[in-house]
């Protein structure tokens, strides 16, 4: 059996016997991947694969289309990739003005115990470029006006913001992550947005094991 895996900061996605989605601190020591990627694989596999490899590959293995943006908004980073005619055009990786986004937004849900998906989408959202810093603003907002939903949705809709911009400004994208499953996030990128959900880039793995090369 091959074990193919998405070791991410906060969370992993497992393919073995099953399929599993696991905090990566939860995850049992004996799981070794055969394929993996994610900032915690080098350690816990046989081969290690780049994730912008991964992402690549499995929008090529996921989207039916010869030209697509595929974007994948983890805990720590957002990167993405870019085709025209099938063929491989650019792609970025933005690890230091996108930190901790995703994970923020996760970590505020869970403190003021809000869930994202019943919020309204708010007119403006925060400047954010880092989700670390821009908890700073939330809690700025929240003295100021006590409201703590309006303030979370604006955090949200500005780091949507941020990933629309960074990724230029696209007519349509398709999204990687955990985010596929935040509504008010996909609301508040002003393009289309295709969510293909969390193991974009373990099935990106399936296929380089398919086809025999990384």
């Amino acid at each position: 059996m091959t074990v193919f895996a998405d070791f991410g900061s906060t969370w992993s996605k497992i393919i073995d016997s099953s399929v599993k989605i696991i905090k990566t601190k939860e995850v049992p020591g004996e799981i070794i991947a055969d394929f993996a990627c994610g900032h915690n694989a080098e350690k816990r596999s046989k081969r290690y694969v780049n994730e912008l490899i991964a992402l690549s590959k499995g929008g090529l293995r996921l989207i039916d289309e010869k030209d697509f943006l595929l974007v994948d908004v983890g805990s720590r980073d957002i990167k993405y990739v870019l085709y025209r005619d099938g063929r491989f055009v650019e792609t970025g990786w933005n690890q230091e003005c996108g930190a901790s986004q995703g994970f923020a937004i996760e970590l505020l849900e869970m403190y003021y115990n809000i869930d994202c998906n019943r919020l309204e989408l708010p007119e403006n959202g925060y400047p954010v470029t880092c989700g670390l810093i821009g908890i700073s603003r939330i809690f700025d907002e929240i003295i100021k006006t006590g409201d703590e939903e309006n303030a979370l949705a604006r955090f949200v809709k500005g780091i949507a913001m941020n990933v629309y911009h960074f990724t230029g400004k696209p007519e349509k994208m398709y999204l990687s992550g955990g985010l596929c499953e935040n509504r008010l996030f996909i609301e508040s990128i002003p393009c289309e947005v295709v969510p293909l959900g969390r193991f974009v880039l373990v099935e990106g793995l399936k296929e380089i094991y398919k086809k025999g090369f990384c």
